[in-house]
């Protein structure tokens, strides 16, 4: 770093520095990177990011809400906590930085991507950063980004021992992933749910082609109006609420708060390894057209969903009287 002038030395102490404020929990990152869209619109990935970091907020309410705190054990939902938190907060610490430095590069008029290794960005994403500055192909762009952090998570979270065995193994998570209830949701302030479902979420390619088909979902010219519309409406707080207030029907189920039922995690990143040194860049990620194979409004399926966790729910009460009789 002794090469840099102060002004750059300067510019890596401030982006860090933002980073790691904005870099707390998963509302914190949610409204830094809808905050960031709105300052950068040409850079729509902050955008998907926020409402993808949205769902994982509800995803880790979720756990301790009416229905799935009854279906799993404690100790199990904060594990799948961590798991959520150590993905989100990992992604964001990597992603922030050239966030930052893209848009201190258009504020400047120059680009500044010589200073993305020092903030241990893979060589795939310095490339592609270079390129969108001569090309502006914003598809490309937010392909490379989903392909990026999808890769980023890969080695510490999706095959890190603790939580390929504890998590990505359990008979839990295996039910989510085979029955697609876990899914990315969209919704609009008009009671409409659209988006799509993860099956195979430890799949690398599985979840960058998910990435691809929400990022068509969502700026999609007819829908993306009301995304956005709900996005501005609707602080993020991680309850369910947040979406369900808007329906026409009610749903019973009551999730809570993230800040009300989750504590701040401190996060380190121990050992940095450039995933495009070790993997090859499939050819089949880098294609921009995604395929949807299921329908993308959901509102039906939500409702289904839920009335299938309340059944789950009673007839594991029924099996527990049973047990007790």
């Amino acid at each position: 770093m002794n090469h840099l002038t102060i002004q750059e030395h300067s510019i890596i102490r401030q982006i860090l520095s933002e980073t790691k404020k904005k870099n707390i929990d998963n509302i914190s990152r949610t409204d830094a990177y809808f905050d960031y869209f709105k300052k950068n619109p040409d850079i729509i990935w902050s955008f998907l990011a926020s409402m993808v970091s949205r769902n994982g907020g509800w995803n880790m309410c979720d756990l301790n809400g009416s229905t799935f705190s009854k279906l799993i054990d404690a100790g199990m939902r904060k594990q799948l906590f961590l798991t959520y938190e150590r993905a989100n907060w990992l992604i964001f610490h990597d992603v922030f930085p050239q966030l930052l430095l893209y848009q201190y590069s258009t504020k400047i008029n120059k680009p500044m991507f010589h200073l993305l290794p020092y903030f241990n960005v893979s060589a795939f994403i310095q490339k592609e950063w270079a390129r969108y500055w001569k090309e502006n192909d914003r598809k490309r762009l937010t392909t490379a980004l989903i392909i990026n952090e999808q890769n980023v998570i890969q080695t510490p979270v999706i095959e890190h021992p603790v939580y390929n065995k504890k998590v990505f193994h359990s008979m839990i998570f295996s039910f989510q992933d085979w029955f697609h209830f876990s899914c990315v949701l969209f919704p609009t302030c008009g009671g409409e749910v659209y988006g799509a479902s993860v099956n195979g979420f430890k799949s690398l390619s599985k979840r960058i082609n998910l990435g691809k088909r929400l990022s068509s979902i969502l700026f999609h010219p007819r829908l993306f109006p009301y995304f956005l519309e709900f996005a501005e409406k609707t602080p993020h707080t991680g309850s369910r609420y947040d979406y369900e207030q808007y329906f026409k029907i009610k749903i019973i189920h009551k999730t809570p708060l993230l800040r009300t039922s989750f504590p701040i995690i401190s996060h380190h990143r121990h050992t940095y390894e450039d995933w495009s040194k070790e993997r090859k860049v499939s050819p089949a990620w880098l294609q921009l057209k995604a395929r949807h194979h299921h329908p993308i409004h959901l509102t039906d399926w939500y409702f289904a969903k839920s009335n299938q966790l309340q059944l789950l729910l009673a007839l594991q009460k029924v099996f527990e009287f049973n047990k007790w009789k």
